[in-house]
């Protein structure tokens, strides 16, 4: 029955989510051209609120929680699993207050109207996974943006989205570069549970009526420890709190 009524919303839903996209794109360059940086981050917070309206276009539900008293101001790396591309507008509108920048593949940073525009303009890091040594200059001048505009980091160490909502293995380079430039910055673990499901019948039909839930997790002090083993503890807090278990030790 979801798939059928995902046959008759998806057309509603991309329509819309096009339009938004299209719509800010001009938005965007106008704000950032005319008006600089803080007017271009307030377009992309309102781009992002109408892209997380359409996802109840299909009767799904987005619940984010943040009880935590996370410090303004401070540099944060924000750790979560990765589930599907709609995680994404959800973790930049309500993380918004963070200033919270992407590492994302470069690729996304042509061709896609407002998308486009914002990784290449907005400050996040676009890597190319084919050139390591882009890739690490690019983690690394955004290391370097966070210790000085104070700005945060949004990574998934999985490396790629987990199609069955599984948690795959944490990788440690991106936030031990990061913490190279700015080693002052907190971890946060962000739990993403059930928008893989969106995408469980691929692009078309989308998944409908379902309840989706973004939960941030308590920081996470370096205090003179690796990345490594701040990155496992960060992966185990995100399993525990999806009911998976943890991570296998020693691979």
């Amino acid at each position: 029955m979801r798939r059928l009524f995902g046959i008759i919303l998806t057309p509603i839903h991309y329509i819309a989510f096009g339009l938004v996209l299209l719509i800010f794109h001009p938005i965007q360059w106008i704000c950032f051209n005319w008006f600089g940086y803080q007017a271009h981050k307030r377009s992309v917070d309102v781009l992002n609120f109408f892209l997380v309206g359409t996802y109840y276009l299909l009767g799904n539900t987005v619940s984010f929680v943040n009880e935590q008293n996370l410090p303004e101001g401070r540099p944060m790396i924000f750790v979560a699993n990765h589930q599907s591309l709609y995680d994404i507008p959800v973790l930049i509108y309500f993380l918004r207050k963070y200033h919270a920048k992407f590492i994302s593949k470069i690729e996304l940073a042509k061709g896609i109207p407002s998308i486009s525009y914002n990784l290449r303009h907005g400050g996040a890091a676009n890597i190319d996974r084919n050139d390591s040594r882009q890739s690490l200059t690019e983690i690394g001048r955004l290391g370097i943006d966070m210790k000085e505009k104070h700005w945060s980091a949004m990574i998934f160490p999985e490396g790629t989205r987990a199609p069955d909502g599984v948690v795959k293995r944490f990788r440690a380079a991106g936030v031990a570069t990061l913490l190279k430039k700015c080693p002052e910055a907190l971890i946060v673990p962000v739990a993403i549970n059930n928008s893989w499901k969106m995408v469980r019948y691929g692009k078309f039909p989308l998944n409908t009526f379902l309840s989706m839930s973004w939960t941030v997790l308590p920081a996470i002090e370096m205090e003179g420890r690796k990345a490594d083993d701040v990155v496992l503890q960060a992966e185990d807090e995100i399993r525990k709190q999806l009911g998976q278990p943890p991570a296998p030790k020693g691979e």
